[in-house]
């Protein structure tokens, strides 16, 4: 279909819903849980519904020889076990470039000499206000692994061309991972 490249529809418009009154429905520790009244564009009153969450940070750690420790964890929403790269949610009042380090401490046991975001990105917009932001981690040193005490994990190191081709082949499913990898090659192929 020739020329719809040069149609814009709605170009410019503002189509902002303004909170009319909020209602939480469960407030908890992790996440609240919200059915707000709110404005149309238009003026129309409506619902949205929509969890709330702190936020959390992801790490790819690359070693000098570019093999990347994941770790294999239980998520009971899925009931499955999945391989992802280290991360976790933010504590009350952190900011992410200080809960990165700490993540990925806790988890592998790594320092990192070098720790840059190359990523941020909204995992479920459809219904939760969460960002997750993804760091790149070089110059590593093992210190030691203190997971929290609920974290069960097993750790292995895996090639970042494997990783890579997991996650192309869909044997890799957790999001952060898929965004930190894709994100690690943009950027070297970049250069």
């Amino acid at each position: 279909m020739k020329g719809y490249e040069d149609r814009e529809f709605n170009a410019g418009k503002d189509f902002t819903e303004n909170t009319a009154e909020p209602h939480y429905i469960y407030q908890g520790r992790i996440i609240n849980v919200r059915n707000d009244d709110i404005l149309l564009p238009n003026g129309k009153p409506a619902k949205r519904e929509y969890v709330e969450h702190r936020g959390g940070v992801a790490v790819l750690a690359v070693d000098e020889n570019g093999y990347v420790p994941v770790v294999r964890q239980y998520r009971y929403p899925y009931r499955a076990h999945l391989w992802e790269i280290p991360a976790g949610k933010l504590e009350v009042g952190e900011e992410p470039d200080d809960a990165i380090a700490r993540e990925l401490t806790e988890e592998t046991g790594l320092r990192a000499e070098k720790i840059e975001r190359i990523s941020e990105f909204y995992p479920t917009c459809g219904y939760s206000n969460e960002i997750i932001r993804v760091y790149l981690a070089t110059g590593l040193t093992y210190v030691g692994a203190k997971p929290d005490e609920d974290e069960f994990l097993e750790i292995k190191y895996i090639h970042i061309d494997e990783l890579y081709e997991k996650c192309l082949s869909g044997e890799i499913k957790d999001g952060k991972t898929i965004v930190g990898v894709l994100k690690y090659f943009a950027l070297k192929n970049k250069k």
